[in-house]
């Protein structure tokens, strides 16, 4: 008897790699993409190629998200101690034997010039919930001291070479997970308190701190004089303070509906300092306006609020506290780089999540999302 098997066909074979996708997540993905897209043929298409390069770094990013999302969960939770051991190691070695450029040693020569700090943004969330898991169902208080140990070595390290911007988002990642694993209000309550009090005496005592005789025992000048800029951005208005009031003056120009694509003054006369990378909002609301700006903010809260739905139905707790920091880091992405363009928060070197120019970050998001798809992966796949 003749058994006639048939050929299976390419869709048939590739069905096993994309199946568990989360398609919502993948449709927030494209409408940040392509905003980004369209701001930047806009803001950057007299700016030598960004347009070409910003898009080629969307595919490297998509190739990075896709390759991840493979690796399942399990396999991600053996990964976080070599690659948080990895991170730390050199970022030490950058301290050491770094290279300077002005006047930060943020990158390490090995052949090519990377930066370590990049590889803790995924690194840190990622060891802080593999440490919660091994301790699930025995947490104490010496447990979340360990994780506050963890996190502090190498949000320290990157402080010192100095890099405000991506030490934020490490910490900022980093305390995500300690939250999601139960910290008690009684103890997030008082620093927050705290907080508030300070920066209220901040503001109260401006005109005081901020004369040049003045020292900060806590930041180095330059940061002393970015928060002082932020206080009274009119001090130096065609030095420290530029940045700050072209990117408002840009915001507010653009009105309701904004004055078009390719048509910001502000944007293209180049008011706007850094137009396609940290201050892109700026060119973004010119030219866009009010009305792009509440679609751009939807889309991130879609993108938010699908990462956490995820983490919510995640099979572990290592993986729904890793999704919930990773999740929570497009918030800390956005709010940082939208709140320093307003002038609301210190100018740090923080991108806007595929709406600014840049390789690593592209790949560093690509990462964030591929660990995200990877833990939806999971979850379907085990469902079936």
């Amino acid at each position: 008897m003749n058994m006639v098997f048939d050929k299976p066909s390419l869709w048939q074979r590739l069905r096993p790699v994309f199946q568990g996708f989360d398609g919502p997540l993948a449709l927030a993905l494209a409408m940040l993409c392509a905003l980004g897209l369209t701001i930047m043929y806009s803001a950057g298409y007299d700016n030598g190629s960004r347009f070409n390069d910003h898009a080629r770094n969307m595919v490297l990013g998509a190739v990075v998200m896709f390759l991840v999302a493979q690796i399942s969960p399990q396999r991600l939770m053996a990964l976080a101690v070599p690659l948080y051991t990895f991170g730390v190691i050199l970022l030490v070695a950058t301290a050491v034997f770094g290279v300077t450029k002005k006047g930060a040693t943020r990158w390490l020569h090995v052949g090519i010039d990377i930066q370590p700090s990049e590889i803790l943004k995924i690194a840190m969330p990622l060891m802080l919930a593999w440490w919660f898991q091994r301790r699930e169902g025995q947490l104490s208080a010496p447990d979340f001291g360990v994780a506050a140990l963890l996190l502090a070595v190498p949000v320290g390290l990157i402080m010192k070479q100095p890099d405000l911007g991506t030490a934020i988002l490490v910490l900022s990642g980093g305390l995500y997970v300690i939250f999601f694993a139960g910290l008690s209000w009684k103890l997030i309550l008082p620093v927050l308190l705290a907080g508030a009090i300070g920066v209220t005496a901040l503001v109260l005592s401006e005109p005081t701190i901020c004369q040049p005789d003045v020292k900060w025992m806590v930041l180095r000048e330059y940061q002393k004089h970015r928060v002082c800029t932020l206080l009274d951005p009119t001090q130096d208005p065609l030095g420290k303070g530029f940045h700050i009031i072209q990117g408002m003056i840009a915001i507010g120009s653009g009105g309701l509906t904004g004055k078009g694509l390719m048509q910001g003054t502000q944007t293209h006369l180049e008011f706007i300092p850094e137009r396609t990378t940290d201050f892109i909002f700026a060119a973004y609301s010119e030219e866009l306006g009010l009305m792009g700006c509440v679609l751009l903010l939807l889309c991130f809260l879609f993108l938010i609020f699908r990462g956490l739905m995820i983490a919510a139905e995640a099979p572990t707790l290592f993986a729904r506290l890793l999704a919930g920091a990773v999740s929570l880091s497009f918030f800390t992405y956005s709010f940082v780089n939208m709140g320093m363009v307003s002038g609301i928060l210190p100018v740090v070197g923080v991108p806007l999540p595929f709406i600014s120019y840049g390789g690593t970050a592209m790949v560093t998001l690509g990462l964030a999302l591929g660990i995200l798809m990877s833990i939806a992966k999971s979850r379907r796949l085990m469902q079936s």
